[in-house]
């Protein structure tokens, strides 16, 4: 598995490309592989993207992305539910600290199939969580 930011087919490692991207190291920090193979609720997950959205209020929202094609097969949000927070904390956190990021809130997303940001496909199976970074911990806000 690999970290960094997708852009149509490429692959990229970069850090603030016109404020929207970011990102770290070609090579993936001690402990983010298991961490993505031993999500709660043992589903596999592949990083799709992951890059930083300035909102109009001048905050920032860095948004993690990835593929759990086991949703595909009927797995229900409830058994996912528990795989954000620990996303949140043991992936993206670490993360944004290494690449020198501050961050208001963090949204991680998973999806059946790869999908364009903001798309939506009804036979695609998506599920989204947000969670405010206070005092860097993350705390789920509900939508």
């Amino acid at each position: 598995m690999r970290a960094g930011a997708v852009m149509g087919n490429r692959f990229i490692n970069l850090a603030a490309c016109g404020g929207a991207l970011f990102w770290a190291s070609a090579a993936t920090a001690v402990g983010q592989e298991e961490a993505l193979t031993a999500v709660p609720s043992g589903l596999q997950l592949e990083p799709l993207e992951q890059f930083i959205e300035p909102q109009p209020d001048g905050t920032a929202w860095a948004r993690f992305r990835f593929v759990a094609p086991g949703l595909a097969q009927g797995v229900g949000y409830d058994r996912v539910e528990p795989d954000f927070a620990h996303l949140c904390a043991e992936y993206a956190l670490p993360l944004l600290r290494a690449a020198g990021e501050t961050v208001s809130q963090v949204v991680i997303s998973m999806s059946s199939q790869p999908l364009e940001f903001g798309a939506s496909a009804p036979e695609i199976v998506q599920y989204f969580e947000a969670f405010s970074i206070e005092d860097d911990r993350c705390i789920w806000e509900a939508f």
